[in-house]
């Protein structure tokens, strides 16, 4: 069994040179074609150097290494060829980018499939209530009563008004973890409880195979800044929990430790794209044979003074405070800026087998998804989405899933000016020719959940696939005249056959991510 992959790439300013330490000498590379093959013994690269110099592994590969970086044993070639003008700051060049990595999925390749959701949103607290009402209009955003904000120019957010851990959290723990972390641990036990898993039936799965994966944008914010209150008091006034409570990987242990489960168990956090990272992450440990049932998603809790007033200085959020349910207007003209919103969601994931074997019910299948990064601008999109349209189409392909087979899109569009925009003209590079696909946002009701979006936007994707039903795009007025009207669902619900859904998440830092997901079959 062989694997074979080639990448090529063009710089026109800057190429790459190897460190001292791992070669005699510092050698500057030409950017020339390279290519890797290996079998079951060997592998090698042969890249063309100025020198001619060549390598092989044994010089510093490891077979596991190889075997991290094909996923797969067999891999059918697919050049996809993508020309890119960077429009950077401080350099300005074209960029080719051309790579392989079409899988051939072997029939022994261990399939991921959901079998529970557990979610805590302004507009629902389990996933039939909350896709009811996005089914229906009804918007999350209201004034917020968490604080005074009378002195912020934005004080209108996508809160959780009553909101309970009863039956879920033990009260002394309620009473001192930061909401993001009661938000992960009522939305992951929902998600158990989805899927079946009661007290009686845990004990008949093997708990060193299950892990979690939930992870945080921006942590405990909340805890941090109480911290900071009683310091200005004496040192001694501070939490003692002010370190553990805040960091965004202690929510997953609470719940692993609460559960038993010894799988893996930590947390990524990659700004507003955090939700989809840990779930194609999960997937991957799944497939990986680390575990066959991992909990994952992510969970935010921003609506606090530190939380609106940093955003407010980055003069991100709309300020179209006299009517809150029309502020999140994603694609209209009308559009300035995105609205806070909280809340968590988390999806029980599971290898198809094992979910069988215990008669699990299956929502849909993770055929798998991808990564990217813009590479461009902590804070701006990349001026041609190149970095968008590189992780679609890697999803594309590393699934083997045609682009005429997606048919509904939940997109990022957080109702920004320029990010609506740059996503919807990656979109149509993408899928411009799919005459059938339906694109909606999520966040045109609940707002912007930060770092736990995507798993929101998500379980609204599995409920769309379920139901046969997308939710509407409320608020959208006047589109903005560079979007087709023709692609995005319109103000009511509408009914599709999804074949392939697409959901997709960006976040500061360029983290670029999709996520294909279908009906299970």
């Amino acid at each position: 069994m062989a694997v074979s992959a080639s990448a090529f790439a063009y710089v026109s300013k800057h190429d790459y040179q190897r460190p001292a330490s791992l070669f005699s000498s510092r050698l500057r590379l030409s950017c020339k074609p390279f290519s890797a093959s290996t079998n079951m013994n060997s592998f090698s690269i042969s890249p063309s150097t100025s020198n001619g110099f060549s390598l092989s592994s044994s010089c510093f590969l490891h077979a596991h290494a190889i075997a991290c970086f094909f996923r797969f044993t067999r891999v059918s070639v697919h050049r996809c060829r993508r020309r890119y003008h960077c429009s950077h700051p401080h350099r300005s060049e074209t960029v080719v980018v051309k790579y392989a990595m079409k899988a051939e999925t072997p029939s022994d390749r261990r399939r991921v499939v959901v079998t529970g959701m557990g979610v805590e949103t302004p507009i629902g607290r389990n996933p039939d209530e909350f896709y009811n009402n996005l089914l229906e209009g009804v918007s999350g955003i209201t004034e917020i009563e968490a604080f005074d904000c009378s002195d912020y120019p934005t004080r209108i957010a996508g809160e959780i008004k009553s909101f309970s851990t009863d039956e879920w959290v033990a009260p002394k723990l309620s009473k001192r973890l930061d909401k993001f972390m009661l938000y992960m641990l009522t939305a992951g036990k929902k998600a158990l409880v989805d899927g079946g898993l009661t007290e009686g039936r845990m004990e008949e799965i093997d708990k060193s195979r299950c892990g979690v994966l939930i992870g945080s944008g921006i942590g405990g914010m909340k805890v941090v800044s109480d911290s900071i209150e009683a310091l200005r008091v004496s040192p001694r006034k501070m939490n003692p929990f002010c370190v553990p409570f805040a960091s965004t990987n202690i929510g997953s242990s609470l719940l692993a430790i609460d559960l038993g489960w010894m799988g893996p168990t930590y947390s990524i956090s990659t700004a507003c794209a955090t939700s989809n990272f840990c779930i194609l992450n999960a997937a991957n440990h799944i497939i990986d044979g680390d575990a066959d049932m991992m909990l994952c998603g992510g969970s935010e809790a921003p609506i606090i003074p530190i939380g609106i007033g940093g955003f407010v200085a980055c003069k991100a959020l709309s300020e179209r405070n006299s009517d809150p349910t029309k502020a999140s207007r994603p694609w209209d003209s009308g559009r300035d800026g995105f609205v806070m919103g909280e809340g968590a969601g988390v999806l029980l994931v599971e290898e198809l087998q094992h979910a069988k074997k215990r008669g699990a019910h299956i929502y849909a299948e993770i055929l798998g998804g991808s990564f990217s990064s813009d590479a461009y601008h902590m804070t701006n999109p990349h001026p041609e989405g190149a970095g968008v349209i590189l992780c679609m189409e890697k999803a594309l392909s590393q699934s083997r899933v045609s682009r005429e087979d997606v048919n509904y899109i939940n997109a990022h569009a957080t109702s920004t000016p320029a990010g609506d925009i740059k996503e919807y003209l990656a979109i149509t590079h993408c899928f411009g020719q799919n005459k059938e696909l339906r694109v909606n946002s999520t966040k045109s009701m609940i707002g912007h959940l930060l770092g736990a979006a995507g798993a929101v936007e998500a379980i609204a994707t599995i409920q769309a696939i379920r139901t046969g039903w997308v939710h509407p795009n409320v608020n959208l007025d006047d589109p903005d005249k560079d979007v087709d009207i023709n692609l995005l669902v319109g103000k009511k619900k509408e009914r599709l056959d999804i074949k392939v859904a697409m959901s997709s998440s960006f976040g500061f830092g360029g983290h670029n991510s999709s996520i294909l997901f279908a009906p299970f079959s």
